[in-house]
């Protein structure tokens, strides 16, 4: 009971590192290798808190071979594949299903999502310089639904791992 204190706050640490990939992925669709390696630090802590650090290098090398395996395939970026195999080291093998269908759930919702956004926001070729950085990021959004360009597929790593995680 002595590393549940540390525990609470590895978590913390992660929830808030994996919500920052998200925004940082959404705004530049790339994923920092220095925030992967501290999420794969606060997820190595967390499994040896758990007692189980061996079973989390496992799960976390599986799901990184399958994100290579889907990186290889163009269905998502390095940066994704990295982060998918850094979150897998808090967990038990027997969780990897668990986390792999509830990253697909929130990927689906996510497509969709930018599927009903693309029908719904018209692309407009305004002049205007957008005044802050959240109306700017907002208008290469819009850019990027009318253009095809990939996913933010961060965002739906972190929707999945804190449902298995929480």
């Amino acid at each position: 009971m002595a590393g549940w204190p540390l525990g609470v706050a590895c978590l913390g640490g992660v929830t808030v590192l994996l919500f920052w990939a998200a925004l940082y992925d959404i705004a530049t669709r790339r994923v920092s290798d220095r925030l992967v390696l501290c999420v794969a630090l606060l997820d190595f802590l967390l499994a040896c808190l758990g007692g189980y650090p061996w079973r989390g290098v496992l799960s976390g090398f599986c799901l990184f071979v399958l994100g290579v395996i889907c990186w290889s395939r163009g269905w998502m970026g390095g940066g994704d594949a990295k982060l998918l195999g850094a979150v897998g080291l808090a967990l038990r093998p027997g969780q990897v299903p668990a986390l792999v269908l509830n990253i697909a759930l929130v990927g689906g919702v996510l497509a969709l999502g930018y599927l009903l956004g693309r029908a719904a926001l018209p692309l407009r070729h305004g002049r205007a310089a957008p005044r802050n950085r959240v109306q700017r990021i907002l208008r290469i959004e819009r850019w990027r639904l009318h253009r095809g360009c990939p996913l933010p597929y961060v965002c739906a790593i972190t929707g999945g791992s804190l449902i298995v995680f929480l």
